[in-house]
């Protein structure tokens, strides 16, 4: 899997994580929906995404990824 996927399912996992738990638990969880959409923000502008670093640091998503690049051949 492309680690560009593996960012989005975990991002979206989160999400899902933080709403779930701010409706069992507490609405102070939802500081972790926004914590994942400052941080995808971010990303996009900076290039820099440390969920990206751990996960290759990890052996994740190393198939069929041209580090980071957007060319033709990475597609």
């Amino acid at each position: 899997m492309k680690m560009e996927n593996i960012i989005r399912v975990l991002a979206g996992t989160l999400v899902l994580l933080s709403l779930a738990l701010s409706l069992w638990l507490s609405r102070w969880w939802l500081l972790l929906a926004l914590f994942v959409a400052l941080n995808l923000i971010q990303s996009a502008f900076t290039g820099f995404c440390l969920a990206e670093k751990i996960l290759r640091r990890l052996g994740l998503g190393s198939e069929g990824t041209c580090s980071g690049q957007r060319t033709e051949a990475c597609s």
